[in-house]
């Protein structure tokens, strides 16, 4: 680690953020990178979800178990047909301009959304040809809309969740200038924005006004009341920096603390550790459309060189356990066929990339070290692929630069974490598609895409089930991608504080979060 670095993470926790102490209206959370954007699903990564979550509000959110909840709406109906999807709005919501919440504003965020030029992340869930593709949207009275889907669809209302998509987050019209372009969040949830100060801190502030529902805290459902009067996500880039804030009362919440200090944190009697399992997936990408990467056994070969057991012990610490499959292990769909693991075997790893003409030639692999467990698989396979007989470089750059090639499907292989996905539907979607309209897909097959389509339309559980463990043979046949682990959320923070939770989605969640008296 360069002294630097450090010294800046640590600069920004002490600096920057004032005294040491805690101030009794603010809680100071560390992030390991700056947020892309504050506007809902556009733009977005797994920082900016877990912030932008805490200024603005769906019509239906995730809970913990991953079933989906009212959270704008008071309750919804569904047509027999399964077309209509009728939400009734609760009543005294209001924004954080102080305009109270009606059908007019849904349309209006809808009408942003679905505007191609926003970019936003479920456009195409909910366009042409998408799993839940809307036919209209219309506004029965002040308190009611009606979405009219073109079929069923049994992941709608999960789709509408997204936490990668901003929940669908109603916005005002407020959120806009003039000419109709974004400027900042105006929405319902327990906390506005205060300040961006863009490279150093993001400010949210209590919204007084806020309407919060009844239920206890559930996931990103129930009652989120805020009780905390400021919240400042910091950036702190260098994780030993990180860790020294807090363990220095400069900061109060480290949400992702590294496994290996998992140990030390536990130790001291002024910190308590929360962890749980997600949903989150890492892996490594491999591109088929690459000229050597496009022979299905140079893929099979990379996976059967790889001891993903041993690699996740020693990445994770044993907080994690070896998973290949696509649906995470904390799914009711997880089964005997995804819990089956790849064997590791060294010498068919080297029949296979003979039978595919490989001639030791460079295999270039990109990672970061802003997620450092994933920067440490990459090493481990690096060095098994080596024992097999396949040459991988790695090359390190920053995740935002990273975060542009996955998009664009600029790379050979990729050391890649995907955020969760709360349904096997989603979790198999968010990497399968056409790579010609969708070049950040890593599962190009379309007989694989008629499959997850068809299991987004069947609510049957057991019928479910049966796609999935056929969707799982298949992925395994053509090897896109080596599923490693879904990673474990592990969060330390001050024992100044009580109620804070880590989950499965992964995110900080600061409502229902109280400073000790």
């Amino acid at each position: 680690m360069k002294a630097s670095k450090w010294v800046y993470g640590l600069t920004l926790a002490t600096g920057l953020l004032g005294s040491t102490a805690m101030a009794q209206d603010a809680v100071r959370v560390s992030i390991n990178a700056d947020i892309r954007s504050t506007y809902p699903g556009v733009n977005r990564d797994s920082n900016t979800d877990g912030v932008v979550h805490h200024m603005v509000e769906g019509l239906v959110a995730f809970k913990g178990n991953s079933d989906v909840a009212p959270l704008l709406a008071e309750k919804i109906d569904v047509s027999d047909d399964g077309l209509t999807y009728t939400f009734t709005l609760r009543t005294g919501v209001k924004f954080h301009n102080g305009a109270p919440l009606t059908a007019d504003d849904v349309l209006f965020t809808w009408s942003k959304y679905m505007d191609k030029e926003t970019k936003w992340r479920c456009f195409s869930d909910f366009s042409a040809k998408g799993n839940g593709e809307v036919v209209s949207l219309d506004k029965i009275d002040d308190r009611t809309v009606a979405f009219k889907l073109k079929q069923p669809s049994a992941l709608f209302l999960g789709l509408l969740a997204r936490i990668d998509c901003g929940g669908t987050g109603i916005l005002h019209k407020d959120s806009f200038a003039a000419d109709g372009s974004f400027v900042k969040p105006v929405g319902t949830g327990p906390y506005m924005l205060s300040e961006w100060k863009k490279g150093e801190y993001v400010e949210l502030t209590k919204f007084d006004g806020y309407s919060s529902r009844s239920e206890k805290r559930d996931g990103y459902a129930g009652a989120r009341k805020a009780s905390i009067e400021k919240i400042r996500y910091v950036i702190i880039p260098d994780r030993s920096a990180a860790k020294a804030a807090l363990f220095s009362g400069s900061i109060e919440v480290l949400s992702d603390l590294e496994s290996g200090d998992l140990k030390e944190a536990k130790a001291r009697k002024d910190i308590t550790v929360t962890t749980a399992e997600t949903m989150g997936l890492s892996g490594i990408l491999m591109q088929t459309k690459d000229p050597l990467l496009s022979n299905v056994k140079m893929r099979l070969a990379i996976a059967h060189a790889i001891d993903t057991k041993a690699i996740v012990d020693a990445v994770t610490q044993g907080t994690a356990k070896a998973n290949n499959s696509p649906i995470p292990s904390v799914s009711a769909y997880y089964g005997p066929p995804q819990g089956e693991l790849i064997a590791y075997d060294p010498a068919l790893s080297k029949k296979l990339a003979a039978e595919a003409g490989y001639k030791g030639e460079t295999i270039k692999m990109i990672t970061n070290k802003r997620y450092q467990p994933s920067f440490d698989s990459a090493v481990f396979i690096q060095a098994m692929a080596r024992e097999a007989g396949i040459n991988i470089e790695l090359e390190v750059i920053e995740w935002a630069t990273q975060l542009d090639m996955y998009t664009k499907g600029n790379y050979q292989m990729m050391s890649f974490l995907y955020s969760a996905r709360l349904d096997p539907s989603l979790s198999f979607d968010m990497f399968s598609g056409p790579k010609a309209t969708q070049p950040r897909k890593v599962w190009d097959n379309s007989e694989a895409q008629t499959l997850i389509e068809k299991s987004m339309k069947i609510g049957n559980q057991a019928e479910r089930k049966k796609i999935f463990d056929t969707l799982e043979g298949m992925f395994r046949k053509d090897m896109p991608m080596l599923v490693l682990y879904n990673g474990p959320d592990i969060a330390a923070y001050s024992n100044k504080l009580e109620g804070y939770e880590a989950w499965m989605a992964g995110q900080p969640r600061l409502w229902g979060v109280t400073v000790k008296k």
